[in-house]
């Protein structure tokens, strides 16, 4: 794959277009307007350079921010939902617990739950070399 630096930087800038653009409702069409090419082209060489479809590149975005406010924002799954561009709550839901492996609220559960251990029992939050090294298990 030989691609111009010209194409290369023009790839670039959509991908961080998605990046930053992740939450509002953008599609094909506006990411590939980024490169100035379109967007059948702009697909295959996004598949080529990453190694996955935009699509899938933007849903990686929004599941991973999602992980994150629901981990540490009091927001409801709702809420997280509509800040990271999704419109139905059941399409997140699911899509959710397909890349994750649990339903949102779970997810936060579990986080919530991680938080209280680690205020309760903060040494099993410490890796073990270190606590040896500074003699914190005295």
């Amino acid at each position: 794959m030989n691609l111009s630096t010209e194409i290369c930087k023009r790839m670039v800038s959509a991908k961080i277009f998605i990046d930053e653009n992740y939450a509002e409702g953008i599609d094909l069409e506006q990411v590939a307007g980024q490169a100035f090419l379109s967007k059948f082209h702009f697909h295959r060489l996004f598949v080529r350079i990453y190694r996955k479809t935009p699509h899938q590149y933007l849903t990686e975005k929004r599941i991973e921010k999602a992980k994150t406010l629901l981990a540490e924002e009091d927001l409801t799954v709702t809420e997280v939902c509509n800040n990271i561009g999704f419109e139905s709550i059941g399409s997140f839901s699911t899509l959710f617990k397909k890349e994750i492996g649990y339903p949102p609220q779970y997810y936060r559960n579990q986080a919530w739950l991680k938080k209280q251990q680690a205020k309760e029992t903060p040494k099993k939050f410490i890796p073990h070399c270190f606590i040896e090294s500074y003699n914190l298990d005295k």
